[in-house]
């Protein structure tokens, strides 16, 4: 078999669903590589002859698939660390958010930053990510809430991934607050995003889905179906933020409308676990906005394990109630706050995080036909990933087999 590369002497973490092993194990393996896919991936006793370019020993150290980041706001200006002072000295997220904080806080500040100063910021965040192994990640707008704004930031959020080593996902998120311009107003302001707003992010390609938060202090059912209706006659995918503070029914109202993901979900209550499961939308459980905005609720673990429905993991990392850019560290908060397994953990942060990005058949699994985005880990076993805190085992990160 001709390929580009070939790495040997390796345990393999493939996490393939249904493999009837835990993480999809393979004791001796062997991947190998062609113009960026795998072309094999598998036991060694199975292996073909190569003509290799290059061949890599790993020394058995254990190769899983790239971490995907499937939700993020990685592109906005300024800070709220005073914000995580008035919540230690008692202040909930919804009352900062109602006196002009939170969300809005950081609008002014995104507005007022030049694309420069946004890239550079945002790429500091990227090489974090990048450091720990994650080779995909979703990057949202949201912090503009006018047309210039978003724009600027979704534009940013695309030059990420043209000129770094990572697949940069774009989502306009445009509905994730009223803006101080539109109090009152928010029937009007969501007239703004499903017209212009969205009419010139599709015209100019800088959007690969929509994302709404359906929230008390955000958006209702009726205007989050509008934005969805919107996005899907754009040929957009469409995302959801739902259930984390209340119980509005966003989950259930995006699987309606087939949804790629609801993403927080502390709220959920059983019939829109149902209906996720019967549209096969991913459940996004984001343990640092749990962690950091000291959240009691918890996401219904048991019930998406019974229905079936694929959990993935993300970082949320954004200014306000995830400041947090370790995949790693996200995988023990899953594990630690809400007791999944550690397979399931890296599940969420490869497999079901590539299904809720609508790539499940490109990457997020080590098979044959997907993108060669891999790392590679000094470490004994996968569970040790989620174990450890403060600590990075990462010894080599590949993208599209480099």
């Amino acid at each position: 078999m001709i390929c580009d590369r070939v790495w040997t002497n390796a345990r393999l973490a493939t996490m393939a669903a249904g493999s009837g092993t835990p993480y999809g194990a393979i004791a001796d393996g062997v991947i190998a590589a062609r113009d960026g896919r795998i072309v094999f991936a598998g036991a060694k006793g199975d292996a073909p002859a190569f003509d290799a370019v290059e061949t890599i020993d790993c020394g058995g150290r254990w190769i899983t698939p790239g971490l995907i980041d499937c939700h993020t706001h990685l592109v906005y200006g300024g800070d709220r660390a005073h914000e995580f002072e008035l919540r230690l000295e008692g202040a909930s997220y919804e009352e900062i958010a109602r006196a002009g904080g939170g969300i809005l806080s950081t609008v002014r500040a995104t507005r007022a930053a030049s694309e420069a100063e946004l890239f550079a910021s945002a790429d500091r965040r990227l090489a974090a990510l990048i450091a720990e192994g994650v080779t995909t990640v979703e990057i949202k707008s949201g912090y503009g809430l006018e047309t210039e704004t978003e724009l600027k930031q979704l534009a940013v959020a695309r030059r990420l991934g043209r000129e770094r080593p990572v697949g940069v996902r774009t989502t306009f998120l445009g509905a994730h607050a009223v803006p101080p311009e539109y109090k009152g107003r928010a029937s009007d302001y969501v007239e703004l995003v499903t017209g212009p707003m969205l009419d010139t992010v599709a015209a100019r390609g800088l959007a690969d889905a929509v994302d709404v938060f359906c929230e008390g202090i955000a958006f209702s059912p009726e205007e989050t179906a509008r934005v969805f209706a919107a996005a899907k006659a754009k040929g957009l995918s469409i995302k959801i933020h739902a259930e984390q503070l209340s119980n509005l029914g966003g989950a259930a109202l995006a699987a309606e409308h087939g949804a790629l993901s609801a993403d927080h979900l502390e709220y959920l209550d059983e019939a829109g676990v149902i209906a996720m499961a019967g549209a096969g939308t991913v459940a996004v459980i984001l343990p640092g906005a749990f962690y950091f905005l000291r959240e009691t609720q918890k996401p219904p673990i048991a019930l998406l394990r019974q229905h079936g429905v694929p959990i993935a993991l993300a970082t949320d990392a954004n200014p306000g109630s995830s400041p947090l850019t370790s995949p790693l560290l996200v995988l023990n908060m899953a594990c630690t706050l809400f007791r999944l397994t550690p397979e399931e953990a890296l599940a969420g942060l490869t497999r079901n995080a590539a299904q809720a990005l609508g790539l499940g058949r490109e990457i997020g699994t080590l098979e044959a036909g997907k993108r060669c985005d891999l790392a590679i880990w000094e470490i004994e076993r996968p569970a040790e990933l989620a174990y450890r805190i403060g600590f990075n085992p990462l010894h080599a990160r590949i993208w599209n087999g480099q």
